[in-house]
């Protein structure tokens, strides 16, 4: 019997991804679809893509949650924690990629995101679904906080090295370029088409909401507080995340070890790929797909080391992660459904 799945917020970018790849998931089905939006319209009125293959009508999120076994939610911050005290109250499992979860302190979140932690016992069981780093911990979980796509890509890019503690991390710098579709469906002046086409800025410099998220993932892997400068930039693309990530290298290792270090780190991830000496993570190879593409390069001038990290912001960097923590919460193969080759070009 395959489990029944529920997208709440399904006509947004990340909602509709979660129904493309759900739809060839072998062991999970598309029960129900929700959008506050488009109640009553069918999704495949929304995005024609689907016609054919869901024509499910968009109902409330009560409707969705009864007839599913696990909820998803692609909603704006402060929506879903209500909707999960009612999946939860039911016994239903529960992945929200939205911020609602992802910060363990709410004075965080009160900063950032302008909010409040309503329901306290919740957040407390919130784990953190970064599949590569927190294995463990979402296989036993009920609610699932789905990272954000920027964090994905730092925090895999830098997990090896913050581990074994090789990077000063006071000399930190995170450069990061994103798709549009990363800023979500609703049209914005920076998003417009005639402005963001053939043009390329950072934009939220030194503000941006993902930044408490980058630093409490980063000081969970090191073991002590870490602070980060971070600046994204707006790609003319329409998915994709790129990060270049610098650190000056605190221990006397040679680029080897290091590269040794990541290798075996990354080993078993099926989703992580260390490319080899001379290569360098490109977008573009990883489009589509649940992969990170990591290269590591090396400033021997300033004794630095240069990750360059790269995922899909929609599928790894959201809906793919998302049901690679369903498939590790059920125990199903990790990479059910997921199995996406990059198209070539």
């Amino acid at each position: 019997m395959k489990i029944k799945a529920g997208i709440v917020g399904a006509t947004g970018y990340a909602g509709a991804e979660l129904v493309r790849l759900l739809l060839n998931h072998p062991q999970a089905e598309v029960a129900a679809v929700s959008s506050v939006s488009y109640e009553g319209k069918k999704l495949s009125d929304v995005y024609p893509n689907f016609l054919g293959l869901c024509d499910d009508v968009l109902c409330d999120e009560d409707a969705l949650i009864e007839k599913s076994d696990i909820i998803f939610t692609s909603v704006p911050h402060g929506v879903g924690e209500a909707i999960a005290k009612k999946a939860i109250a039911k016994g239903k499992k529960f992945i929200d990629l939205g911020a609602d979860f992802r910060l363990s302190k709410e004075e965080d979140y009160r900063q950032w995101y302008g909010g409040e932690y309503h329901e306290p016992a919740l957040h407390r069981m919130a784990v953190y679904g970064l599949p590569e780093l927190f294995y463990k911990e979402i296989q036993g979980a009920q609610l699932i906080a789905n990272p954000g796509c920027y964090p994905t890509s730092i925090a895999l890019g830098l997990a090896p090295a913050m581990e074994a503690g090789v990077l000063d991390v006071n000399t930190l710098i995170l450069d990061s370029k994103s798709g549009v579709t990363g800023a979500g469906r609703g049209l914005s002046q920076t998003t417009h088409y005639p402005d963001c086409n053939e043009a390329f800025s950072p934009y939220k410099i030194a503000c941006h909401r993902h930044t408490p998220e980058i630093e409490e993932t980063l000081s969970t892997l090191s073991g002590f507080p870490v602070k980060v400068t971070f600046v994204p930039h707006l790609l003319p693309v329409n998915r994709g995340i790129v990060s270049t990530m610098y650190g000056k290298i605190l221990k006397n290792i040679s680029p080897a070890e290091i590269r040794k270090m990541y290798e075996d780190y990354y080993r078993d991830k099926r989703f992580v790929r260390v490319l080899p000496e001379g290569q360098t993570a490109n977008l573009k190879n990883v489009r589509y797909s649940n992969y990170c593409d990591i290269s590591l390069h090396f400033d021997a001038r300033t004794g630095r080391l240069i990750v360059v990290s790269c995922i899909d912001n929609m599928v790894k960097g959201a809906a793919g992660q998302a049901i690679q923590n369903m498939n590790l919460l059920y125990g199903l193969d990790e990479g059910a459904g997921l199995a996406l080759v990059p198209p070539a070009f």
